[in-house]
């Protein structure tokens, strides 16, 4: 493009004031801080202007439409409901998973209100983790809880109380780094203590531990694999091992267990995932697990463990920095309450069991029945089969495990691929599916019940 061109491309931006007389911008005009909208309209113009200097080339329409679409954006929800169709049932950018049933109900009135979040019968200010932690130590076997924002705050919290300024002792099989560049030997820096790594990549022997406790030694450390697997020659050293050593030598054990497992998911044909309550009896001296993923609440971290340690722990200056609001605790209270059911109760109402356990002719019978009303209302624009495949669990510990299921293929007749998938995460009620070689897979999984309507609806908004 010629300086000349550059030229009349520049002189042809509107003024801030010709753009603020736009009929579609009236709505935002008659709502919105004037001072907020002219500074958006000035960012937007100076945004182009440099992209026009930089050799890029637009019409005055697409500046328009850019402005327009800036203004829809900021006024709509961007943490809004959303179909996962991409069949992974513990999805990070999705949420995880949806609440089960009644944890709504219970935040959004814990929400338009005042909440009794740490106060007692007598009006004086109490624990806030009381019932929590009540809740906990009966599912668990622990004698003590308290919960943080996340585990990545727990395991940090953790070695800052008990092993500031010692040496941890941990695996090299475990000096994992996860989803959002969660890495342990990181963690351990910023926490004040000092890695003591062991062993080797694929074989770590009880030996390896006991050789180097030292004077130091602050604390001996289990780490969950999480999203992946060694195999082959191979060996870890078992949790009751370790607790032995720890006791032998006065040393905390320290169990993270990275997603946590309240009950045993091999006895409905699922992977088997070591649980929390396994961890206790074995004899481990805190455990820590996610309150979000396979337990099915809020993203927090649970902390459980011996009663002088978490009375360490609740009062360390880093608890307050990293503790919960009313929502979350709420919502992992009516989470965990599930759990004091019976199992039966607990399938039939727990947002992640349900879709895990989901039987596979339940999923084909969903989406036929969406199959059906796409073709009925779009088989002129769209290629739409039924089509099994596998599905994913997600959320880190059993991150690699598949699952039977069946997808909607769907393949536009002409346009391109991307784009499609592309306008489907731009609509009211975004849909995210998988995208293939030759068509859009939408995975029934992790469709809930009713959402067809949303997927029928996304794709009238986009072809219409």
């Amino acid at each position: 493009m010629g300086n000349t061109e550059k030229e009349n491309m520049l002189r042809n931006i509107p003024s801030v004031d010709s753009i603020l007389q736009w009929p579609e911008l009236q709505k935002h005009i008659e709502t919105l801080q004037q001072s907020y909208i002219t500074r958006i309209i000035r960012d937007k113009i100076e945004e182009f202007r440099n992209r026009i200097i930089a050799g890029e080339h637009f019409d005055l329409d697409f500046l328009k439409n850019s402005i327009l679409c800036e203004f829809k954006d900021l006024v709509r929800p961007y943490f809004r409901r959303a179909v996962n169709a991409l069949g992974i049932v513990l999805h990070t950018g999705l949420g995880r998973a949806p609440y089960s049933l009644g944890v709504a109900e219970a935040v959004r009135d814990a929400s338009i209100g005042y909440s009794q979040l740490q106060i007692d019968e007598q009006g004086r200010r109490s624990d806030r983790y009381k019932k929590i932690s009540r809740i906990l130590t009966i599912i668990t076997g622990a004698e003590g809880a308290v919960i943080v924002n996340n585990n990545a705050g727990a395991t940090l919290l953790i070695l800052s109380e008990l092993a500031q300024g010692k040496e941890v002792i941990v695996s090299r099989s475990q000096l994992i780094e996860i989803g959002g560049a969660f890495r342990i030997p990181e963690i351990m820096e910023q926490s004040g203590a000092v890695l003591r790594e062991v062993g080797t990549t694929n074989r770590t022997h009880l030996r390896n531990y006991e050789d180097a406790i030292n004077e130091n030694t602050g604390a001996l450390l289990r780490v969950h694999q999480s999203n992946y697997k060694i195999i082959g020659f191979t060996k870890e050293v078992p949790l009751d091992e370790l607790v032995a050593l720890g006791r032998k030598h006065t040393l905390p054990v320290i169990d993270d267990l990275g997603s946590g497992a309240l009950i045993d998911f091999s006895k409905y044909g699922l992977p088997n995932e070591p649980t929390v309550q396994e961890s206790i009896k074995t004899g481990a001296d805190i455990a820590c697990f996610s309150g979000d993923k396979l337990i099915g609440g809020p993203q927090c971290g649970i902390i459980i463990g011996k009663k002088r340690y978490i009375d360490r722990i609740k009062k360390n200056p880093l608890t307050r920095a990293l503790r919960c609001d009313k929502m979350t605790n709420e919502a992992l209270e009516i989470t965990l309450q599930l759990f004091l059911h019976k199992e039966e109760i607990l399938l039939k109402n727990h947002g992640v069991m349900k879709l895990l356990l989901r039987p596979i002719d339940d999923i084909k019978r969903h989406a036929g029945k969406c199959a059906r009303m796409l073709k009925k209302d779009f088989s002129e624009k769209l290629e739409i089969s039924l089509q099994k495949d596998v599905s994913q669990i997600g959320g880190g510990s059993l991150s690699t495990e598949e699952l039977p299921t069946f997808v909607i293929a769907v393949k536009p007749k002409n346009g391109s691929l991307a784009e499609l998938a592309r306008a489907l995460r731009t609509v009211d009620v975004p849909v995210y599916g998988r995208v293939a070689e030759e068509a859009i897979l939408l995975d029934f999984r992790t469709v809930l019940n009713g959402e067809e309507q949303f997927i029928v609806q996304a794709f009238k908004e986009i072809l219409s």
